[in-house]
Parts: C-alpha cells; structure tokens; sequence
C-alpha cells in the first residue's frame, strides 16, 4: 500500500509540470523513478540483458523512454553532437545534429534530452538551445542561447539539461547581461530574462518546484542558488553557495541538481563544499540555511530522498569517493561506506541503484540508516572511458550508459 500511494502521489506531483514529460533523474528531476513491481534481488551474474545498442556516439548524458522510443544524445563524428531515437528493439528511427560539442576537455554530450508534447528540447555543448518533432527529428526552432547573451562558461563548459515550464524552456546563460533565460517552448520567442547576479554558469540542471501555488525554478550559477518566479523571471531570492567553496579546486563548481521536499531544498557539489539545506518560506520568497554537512559532497553522480534520509557519495579527489547518508532533517551522518569509489545514484520500488564510475560496478542496495546494505551487484564491461551516465529506469528495464553503448536490462520481479 505504500508503494502504490508513493506512486500515486508522484505522478500526481508531475502531472503539476506537464503529463508525458520525460527528463533527467525522471518526472521531477530528483532521480526517484516511478516504477514498481521490480526484482528485489537480482541474479548471481546480474539481471537479464535484453537489449545492447552499440554506436550512440561518445557521451556522458542519460536515455530518456518517451512513449516506446529511446531517445539519447552522443558525438557520432566529428565535433557536433547528435540525438538518436531507438525503437525498443534497438533499431535506428532518426539522428540530427543539434548542435556544436564542448569544444575543449572531455567534449563527450552532456544534455539528456527533455521530451513533452512529441517535442525534444536540447541544449548543446555550447550552448544552443533547441527543440525537435520528437517523431521525424525536425527542427523546429534553435537559438544560440550562450551567445545571445553573452553568457559565461565554467571550466568543463555546458553539462545543463532543458527545464520545461508551463510555457517555457529554461536555459542558465551566467554571465554579466543574464543568470538565466526563457523561451517559449512551442516558438522559441524569447520570453523573460532573469537579470544577472554575477558569476558564471554552473554545471547543474535547475529543476521546478511549487510552494503554495507559485512555481519556482531552482537554478545555481557559478555563486547562487536562485530562486526564480516560473511565470516572469523575477529573481525571488538568491542564496551565496560560493562562500562555503574553501578549497583549492572546483570553486563554483555546483554539479547537481537541487532535491526539494517539503519546503526544504538540498543541494551538494563536490571539492569539499559543504552540503547545504534550505527552508524554503510559505510564501517562496525567501530561504534560510537549516544546517549544512561537511560528510557529504557528492561529485556530480546526484543523491536521492528515501524514507527521511539522503545517499549519494562524497567527494575525496576527482577520482575517489565514499559512499554516504544522511538524515534528511537534522543533517546528521548516518553512515560513511567504501564501496570502489563514487558514482550515480537513483531509486525505484524502494530500493537503491547505484553505479560506481571507474570499474563500471553496479548495485541494487536497500535504504537502511544503519550500513550501506548491497542486495546484489554486476558489473559492466562493454564501452569505454568513464562510467558518467546516470542510470534510469522505464517500464521495468534499467538502461546503463558506458560512453558509446546502451545496455538495458530486465529488472522485473
């Protein structure tokens, strides 16, 4: 009965921001999948791979499933990159170019696709914006968002997927004319833009929120998180994470997306930032620090809410990282575990999915305050470089990135 009112009151929660919207870490951007009926244990080699597509090009971004069609983006030549629709079966619908790749290192694609309404919304590694016919790949409208307003890239460039509001899709330019911009998602006019604060862009996805009937979007640049009204782009608030950024690498760097609960925001980077946790007022026009966790600073592999406690990993060095949880209110650490190093993290049917990013090592763990409790695990072997991609769950299957192949799996009780 938990589960299935879990599942009810998620789907009710994005039905707020749009029905059939498929998007990065899921319907609310916060990598808990809608899903049940799941194996609750898993073979001794790992779950029943059903389909392997081989050739999506490079890259770092995560599959999307939008009514029966795998849609993910990768550099196939040269240096553009390239969306591709897979049928179930792995066969090739369409690809288009919708855009230039980061130029400089590690230029594999970033953007996941954002699917609503048979339409693609992307963003490229430099920064255009774009939306597709979701069904032949055409190109419906394109602006060069970056350039447009002169905005200001970090060191790693453009990681940022579209957010979509009810009218808008959301791009954050950072930058001395803009911290973020919004075009009309149906004809790419432009339609507000929130003025700018200062800084550069960040790497992080902003994610829609609603407190009392005003929706808000959550977006970080390069020094704030900023809380921004959905409907015009009045900044309503901004909070300075930079001056919790001691270290002597990754200042600025805000990697992901912030998780919101209950009139509370949660946001964590890597490079010894602090967690931080925010209360959010009634009226959503303001924000105050709750407390802040020096245990936790995930990298850029997200954290998910289950049950009153967050997990994701921390941060040791660009290369090393534990595997953490946290008390979703009070702060407190409930466990620090090695397990190879760090990686992404997502849930589904009450259980954890985790998939650490050097050695490809993939694990079904049960959410517990007292140890990082592993159910079952496997590993990846085919594909190359880094393990990035996030994991995501549609319709019973588990689809794993290693650069330049899709695997999906079979996870079905």
């Amino acid at each position: 009965m938990r589960i299935l009112l879990f599942c009810i009151s998620l789907f009710l929660l994005s039905s707020v921001f749009g029905q059939e919207t498929s998007q990065w870490r899921g319907p609310l951007r916060d990598g808990v999948f809608p899903e049940n009926g799941l194996l609750k244990k898993w073979p001794d080699a790992g779950p029943k791979l059903v389909l392997e597509i081989p050739g999506i090009g490079k890259g770092y971004s995560e599959p999307v499933v939008y009514k029966d069609i795998i849609y993910i983006t990768g550099i196939k030549k040269d240096t553009m990159d390239m969306i591709s629709a897979y049928d179930l079966k792995g066969k090739l619908i369409w690809e288009k170019v919708y855009g230039h790749a980061w130029a400089n290192s590690f230029p594999d694609t970033r953007c996941t696709p954002t699917l609503q309404n048979d339409k693609v919304y992307l963003i490229g590694g430099m920064g255009t914006v774009c939306c597709l016919d979701a069904k032949n790949g055409e190109i419906l409208w394109s602006q060069d968002a970056h350039n447009q307003f002169s905005g200001e890239y970090h060191r790693w460039g453009v990681a940022e997927s579209v957010l979509l509001t009810d009218q808008a899709a959301i791009y954050v330019t950072g930058g001395e004319k803009a911290s973020v911009v919004a075009y009309d998602k149906i004809t790419g006019k432009l339609l507000w833009i929130a003025k700018s604060l200062g800084g550069s862009r960040a790497y992080a996805s902003p994610s829609l929120i609603e407190r009392n009937d005003l929706k808000i979007i959550l977006a970080q640049t390069a020094k704030d998180l900023i809380g921004i009204n959905a409907l015009n782009g009045e900044i309503l608030w901004n909070f300075n994470l930079l001056q919790f950024h001691k270290g002597e690498s990754g200042n600025g760097a805000n990697t992901n997306t912030p998780v919101y609960h209950n009139g509370e925001i949660f946001v964590t980077s890597g490079y010894d930032h602090p967690a931080t946790m925010f209360s959010l007022s009634e009226d959503g026009h303001s924000v105050s620090l709750k407390w802040k966790n020096d245990t936790m600073d995930t990298h850029h592999g997200g954290v998910v809410l289950v049950d009153g406690n967050i997990y994701g990993t921390n941060w040791q060095s660009n290369a090393k990282g534990q595997w953490v949880s946290l008390d979703w209110n009070t702060g407190k650490t409930n466990w620090v575990k090695d397990w190879f190093t760090k990686g992404s993290i997502i849930a589904a049917d009450g259980l954890l999915y985790c998939y650490e990013e050097k050695s490809g090592n993939v694990a079904l763990v049960q959410p517990d305050v007292a140890d990082f409790k592993i159910i079952s695990t496997f590993k990846v072997e085919a594909g190359e470089g880094p393990y990035w991609a996030h994991p995501a769950i549609y319709n019973g299957l588990l689809y794993l990135r290693h650069g330049n192949i899709l695997l999906i799996y079979n996870i079905k009780a």
